[in-house]
Order: C-alpha cells, then structure tokens, then sequence
C-alpha cells in the first residue's frame, strides 16, 4: 500500500501546539535533572580519594571527597558494598530518567507518529505507509535496548570490545534509519534509540542492583557486589551516550546537517565527539587531564564544517521565484509535495515546508530523481530546473 493512502491522524492544530510544549519543557526539566545527577555521581566515583581514617577502612568506606559548594563543606563518603547497617533516609535517582523518556517518546508520538506520512516518511527513500513506518521506528526502540544488553552480557568484562561494538552498531543504526525515514526524521531516531538504552540500563539493571543491596542487608545476609558492579558499568555508559544523544536531537533543527550527503555519517561523527568531550571531563576529574584531546575535537569540528559546507548560492532573483512557482504548479509538483506559498497539500513525496531543502538539493532530485520521484531532466528545461528549485528554497516554510 502506499503512503499516499494513509491519512493522518486527525488532531486539533491548538492543541497539538499545547501538546508540543508541555511534553517539550517536561522533557527538558527532567533531562537536566537526570544529565545533572549523571555527570555529578561520575564526577564523583572519578575524584574519590581512599579514606584517610583506617576506621572508616574497616568500616567498608572505599572512596571518599571533600567538597565546598553553596557556602559550606560536604563530606562524602562511598562504601565498597554497602554500611554496616542502612541508614533511615536514601536518597533516589530514577524518576529523572523515567520522565525524561517518557515525555520523549510522548514528543516523538505529537510530532512525528501523529502526522507520520509527512514527519516520518519519505517515500524517495522509502515508500512506507504509517502503520509501517511507526511500527518500525517503536521496534527499533526495542531491539536498541535488546541487542545492547546483550552484547553486555557478552562482552561486559571487555570495555574496549563493548565500545567498539557499540560504535559499529550505533552507525549502522545511523545508516540504517537514513535508509527507512525522512532525513530529519532518520537522526531523530537515532537519538531516541540511544536514549531508550540509557532509560532502560536504568529501569532494568540500576534501580534493580539498588534493591539488591537494600533487601539483602534487611535479610542480614551480605550483599553480592556483582549486580552493583554491572549497575556501575550501565550508568558510566549512560554518561558516555548523554551528549550524542543531545547531538542528534540538536542536529535535527540544523538541516545543513541532515541534508547533506552521508548525513548519517555527519552524525556519527558528531556522535563520536560528543563522547570524545565527555572522555575528556571524565580524566580530568580522575586528575589526568590531556590537553591534545579538546585540540583535536576542534579540529574535526573545523574539518567536519569544512566538508560538509554547501555551495555558496547567489540569492535567487526574483524573477526566477516567480517563474519557479509557475513551473512548480504546472509541473505537477503540487501533486506530490506540501508547499503553502503555492498551495499544496501532496503527500507523495516529502512535506517541503517541514524540509526546508536547499536550491542545490532541490536541483538534484528534480533533475536526478530519487525513489518513486523520477528525473524531470528530460521535461524541464535547465532554466526551469533552476527556477523550481530557487522558489521551493525561497518559499518553503515561509
């Protein structure tokens, strides 16, 4: 069946808006909250020093550090197992992390499930209907966790295995996706399988090791250090997977980074520097600080913009605006395609407005053809190609 069957689902435009910006700011607050508590505990397991009374030793204290903050001094203190006895209070870490998917996966249903065949779909890459792209997108939700926790359990005693592991899979999944939804659409997802594996290293092996330590100490038995170990190993690489997930969100509202070519490879590499930058806090809370690991970052962002730079344009003229729109009606460009300058509502190919293409992007497809779109080199002439594609770049979004 294909895509141009499947209609959206119908819901009142105001209130989609209000939708939009409460699950938005939920979002937001509680990720601060939960990369606020993630980089704090690392920054701490990173700065503790041995305990210098040998009471504290042989009381279990493994680590701990004086801190200065808010005008007064913290002593902290953590245990290799767990205290000699459970104190009354606890302090929880979990609720960040459970709303902040939560209020992610409720963004991702407003504004890409709800409207798939326009957000989601982009029948040059793949014609797919709603049901089929919505099915497949909660999937890989699932199996980014699944195959995740597996290799885990595989491979957990072997970090640097792990990592690269993780590394090949994550860009394949970067690729993969470009393969399946609209360029947008495609990063978006990356990021939300990545947050879904930090949500789920939570709900599944954090939190549980919690009460593993707290129900074995009420039985008076001792604590097995081993899921404590594992928690540990989920929540460092929860920290590591914090700012390539930030990065494929950001990236999304830049579309000179996802419409350019290889843009999954653009965002494995912004992927990679984002945990590069997050390796380098990590050692220089440890005390070892390396200055070369910032200098090269900079220099791949530099290399990176330098590749990926468009063409420089020269603002279209306006005479060939106006005839651009004269050709992308008559053209049947209207038929396919989401244009409010020009009054179309196609769903065909993808929604213009929400693309936002380039001129140079919009030439290309339109003299090359890509998917189900074919090549219109052979019924437009050069002028006409290139008056379309300075009026969709003109006029989309507008």
């Amino acid at each position: 069946m294909s895509a141009t069957l499947t209609a959206p689902l119908a819901i009142d435009p105001y209130l989609r808006d209000w939708l939009d910006l409460g699950l938005r700011m939920l979002h937001v607050i509680a990720a601060i909250a939960w990369i606020g508590t993630s980089f704090y505990f690392v920054l701490l397991d990173q700065s503790l020093r041995p305990p210098k009374r040998p009471e504290d030793s042989e009381a279990g204290v493994g680590g701990e550090l004086w801190e200065v903050h808010g005008g007064g001094f913290y002593h902290v203190q953590k245990y290799r197992v767990a205290p000699g006895e459970l104190p009354e209070h606890l302090a929880w870490f979990k609720w960040e992390a459970y709303t902040t998917w939560l209020s992610g996966f409720g963004l991702l249903v407003v504004l890409y499930y709800l409207d798939a065949h326009s957000t989601l779909i982009d029948p040059t890459v793949a014609d797919l209907t709603s049901g089929e792209a919505i099915t497949i997108s909660v999937g890989l939700l699932v199996l980014a966790w699944v195959v995740y926790d597996l290799l885990c359990r595989a491979f957990g005693s072997r970090e640097l295995l792990l990592a690269g592991c993780l590394i090949v899979l994550t860009a394949l999944a970067a690729w993969g996706t470009s393969e399946l939804f609209a360029a947008r659409a495609a990063a978006l997802q990356v990021g939300a399988m990545l947050g879904t594996i930090m949500a789920a290293n939570v709900f599944f092996s954090i939190i549980p090791a919690h009460w593993e330590l707290i129900r074995a100490k009420e039985a008076g038995r001792e604590p097995d250090p081993a899921p404590a170990l594992a928690a540990k190993q989920r929540s460092v690489h929860n920290n590591y997977l914090t700012l390539p997930v930030l990065l494929t969100m950001l990236a999304g509202h830049f579309s000179f980074v996802y419409t350019t070519g290889h843009a999954w490879l653009v965002l494995v590499a912004l992927m990679l520097l984002g945990a590069g930058i997050r390796l380098f806090f990590n050692l220089r809370h440890a005390g070892r600080t390396h200055w070369w690991m910032p200098a090269v970052g900079a220099v791949a962002v530099v290399a990176l913009a330098i590749a990926i730079k468009p063409d420089n344009e020269s603002p279209p003229a306006v005479s060939d605006v106006a005839a651009g729109r004269s050709v992308f009606l008559s053209a049947g460009c209207s038929g396919c395609h989401t244009l409010a300058d020009a009054g179309a509502t196609g769903r065909v190919g993808p929604n213009l407005d929400a693309a936002k293409p380039s001129a140079k992007l919009v030439r290309d497809r339109v003299e090359n053809g890509l998917g189900v779109m074919p090549s219109f080199r052979a019924k437009l002439s050069a002028t006409q190609i290139q008056a379309v594609a300075a009026y969709v770049a003109a006029s989309a979004g507008k």
